[in-house]
């Protein structure tokens, strides 16, 4: 079985069904320090990353911003001194789409070389 992170992703359709909670718990166990939470309704995927600096988290965040890009897919970061937050979830079906844990999983694999 592949991991999410290898897993390619696009934009998530706007007709796109938003995964049941069962599939939300299954696919959450391999990005075990993501949470979910609900913002204004709805479900995000949301993880804080610690890093040394501003710099550090500047440049975190731009290789998110490159892999976003690249999926047409973007996330909300809040950047502040030595840490970055990140919410991941498919605007245009207003939830999570299985879009949003591959992302999640490649933000990992993007903390992980820092």
């Amino acid at each position: 079985m592949k991991r999410l992170s290898e897993y390619p992703c696009a934009a998530t359709p706007k007709d796109a069904a938003k995964l049941t909670d069962e599939q939300q718990r299954k696919l959450a166990l391999q990005i075990a320090d993501w949470t979910i939470e609900l913002n204004s309704g709805v479900a995000q995927l949301c993880r804080v990353y610690q890093v040394d600096n501003f710099v550090q988290a500047m440049a975190f965040a731009n290789q998110i911003t490159l892999i976003a890009e690249d999926s047409n897919h973007h996330p909300a970061l809040l950047v502040e001194w030595g840490r970055i937050r990140v919410s991941w979830w498919s605007h245009s079906s207003g939830g999570l789409h299985l879009n949003d844990f591959v992302m999640a999983a490649k933000t990992d694999e993007i903390y992980k070389t820092l």
